[in-house]
């Protein structure tokens, strides 16, 4: 795999409703955001680096990468965001995974890449057991058309449009505990106890 043909996308532009509203990639792991730990994790396996936000964008911004909005309105989901980050990549490819997911897998990009180069396809999910990890996806950029006719068309639903451009399911139950995601505030308070215990960094 050349990860200079991919740009990674960090999806953090939800509205945080089981989080009372907090944007969650802001929130705090330890002493770093669950944004931060995600870039951690992602940046090593790609050219480059985008995060997805329609709020605190200055805040992202000092990460240190582009940060882009969705350009559909009313916070339609995670489909606005991987049109976003095609719209703006300049790479063939783009990776994207959530801000929420701080243990995402280090060979994330390339088990993906390889699967969407076996089988010929335009879109690699990763998946767990039945359950697909669908904002865990590589996507070539020649599907934005498609996808950008399905967002306009006031479509939402991940797993139909991936089933609609002939998407390709990559397991990872090796690694299901990576996929874990933040998704309350109980959620973020039982993986901070678990950091203090094991003194784990995720680095």
């Amino acid at each position: 795999m050349e990860s200079n043909l991919i740009t990674g996308l960090i999806l953090a532009g939800g509205l945080g409703r089981r989080m009372s509203g907090a944007d969650k990639g802001l929130l705090l792991l330890g002493h770093r955001t669950l944004t931060a730990h995600v870039i951690e994790r992602l940046r090593p396996q790609v050219g480059t680096l985008l995060i997805n936000a329609n709020r605190h964008l200055s805040r992202y911004a000092a990460f240190g990468y582009s940060v882009i909005s969705d350009a559909f309105d009313n916070f339609p989901g995670p489909l606005a965001g991987l049109h976003a980050g095609l719209s703006e990549a300049r790479t063939p490819w783009v990776v994207t995974a959530p801000c929420d997911s701080p243990m995402l897998p280090r060979d994330l990009v390339a088990r993906l890449y390889a699967a969407a180069q076996q089988h010929n396809a335009p879109l690699a999910i990763a998946k767990t057991g039945d359950r697909l990890h669908s904002v865990f996806a590589l996507a070539n950029r020649h599907v934005l058309p498609d996808l950008t006719a399905y967002l306009q068309d006031g479509e939402r639903k991940v797993a139909l449009w991936f089933s609609r451009v002939g998407g390709v399911e990559v397991p990872f139950d090796d690694q299901a505990e990576a996929f874990h995601n933040i998704n309350t505030q109980n959620e973020l308070e039982l993986l901070q106890q678990r950091l203090l215990l094991s003194q784990e960094t995720f680095s």
